[in-house]
């Protein structure tokens, strides 16, 4: 359901409230405010993003891929601020299954613009991993650096060490073959 049709029944729904109260239905009218509530925060909020992410923080990627493969046309349907991290939980899903496929949508996601730094950090840093993969050195430590000023909590600082001795590893093994 588009965001223009969610308005329109939030606003029906809120003139509805307001007449219940006019009439003098005051355990309708309270009702009435939780619904008209709801109905406006799935203006903002899209549910089929909040119960993904839900999933996602369950554990549960089948589920999350689900609930997000019933968002259709995501640029119609998701406020701007919701699309870039539409784009980044499909990264993260994909990324457990296809690594390499997944930097079209971390790359998407950060056009679009993630507004939480850690969320910035965590789509650099798995941007950084699949330039690793592809052994692109240079770009791979560029967006490890950018994902390091990004987190700024720290929350992604063991993952961050983790994958730069991983580099290093990998130079080791290069000069080791190079020979």
């Amino acid at each position: 359901m588009s965001n223009l049709v969610r308005i329109i029944i939030s606003s029906l729904l809120l003139v509805g409230t307001i007449a219940l109260f006019w009439f003098g239905h005051w355990g309708w009218g309270i009702l009435g405010i939780l619904v008209t509530i709801l109905a406006w925060v799935t203006v903002f909020f899209n549910e089929n993003m909040l119960i993904a992410q839900w999933y996602f923080r369950k554990q549960n990627i089948a589920h999350a891929e689900k609930w997000l493969n019933n968002i259709k046309d995501y640029e119609k349907q998701l406020i701007s601020a919701q699309q870039g991290y539409y784009h980044l939980l499909l990264g993260l899903i994909q990324s457990q299954r296809a690594p390499m496929q997944s930097e079209k949508f971390f790359k998407k996601a950060l056009t679009l613009g993630l507004h939480m730094d850690h969320n910035v950090a965590l789509a650099k840093l798995s941007l950084a991993g699949v330039m690793m993969a592809k052994r692109n050195k240079r770009e791979a430590e560029k967006l490890l650096q950018e994902a390091k000023k990004a987190d700024k909590n720290k929350l992604l600082a063991d993952q961050i060490k983790m994958m730069k001795d991983q580099m290093a590893m990998m130079d080791k093994q290069q000069f080791r073959y190079s020979r």
